[in-house]
């Protein structure tokens, strides 16, 4: 069975494997529909998906496959069963390699490398967490990140405020 996609090697040998598009997918499509493989895992790192402020989780399938982009062209929408279920954020053609923004997920990020290697126009350098996202992007990214991430922000800016 064809879901649109497929595991493949990724140009640049350094990036490893990836996703890939084999059908066309608009804006608004769910990519990929994320299953948790095992819940509320004992700490974050490089495949573990936050799933609230301290729980944590592995997503089975080929949606663990799936690679950064500080410019992707999937946001993350939770299912049924809180999994993360990749969307279009715009058009994604055959061939094009399927990506979302690691901070769409996880608040704080650091166990990769400090040098993001997506080769976006806009890369930020590295890896970050929601935490540490720009504002810019963060803007960018309405509606296509986990809500939790959007109501930790809002509970530590009240905190700060008091």
């Amino acid at each position: 069975m064809n879901n649109g996609y497929e595991l493949l090697d990724c140009k640049d040998k350094d990036k490893g494997q990836g996703i890939f598009a084999t059908k066309r997918f608009h804006s608004g499509d769910i990519v990929m529909v994320g299953v948790i493989e095992e819940d509320n895992i004992d700490e974050n790192h490089s495949h573990a998906s936050q799933m609230g402020e301290f729980r944590y989780a592995l997503h089975g399938g080929e949606i663990a496959k799936v690679n950064h982009s500080c410019n992707p062209n999937c946001g993350i929408n939770l299912n049924e069963v809180e999994a993360h279920d990749f969307i279009a954020m715009h058009t994604i053609e055959i061939g094009d390699e399927i990506t979302f923004d690691y901070a769409m997920r996880n608040y704080i990020i650091d166990h990769f490398p400090y040098k993001c290697c997506c080769g976006a126009g806009n890369c930020r350098g590295r890896i970050t967490g929601w935490k540490d996202l720009p504002e810019s992007f963060k803007s960018t990214y309405k509606g296509y990140v986990a809500p939790y991430l959007i109501e930790i922000d809002f509970r530590l800016k009240e905190l700060a405020h008091h």
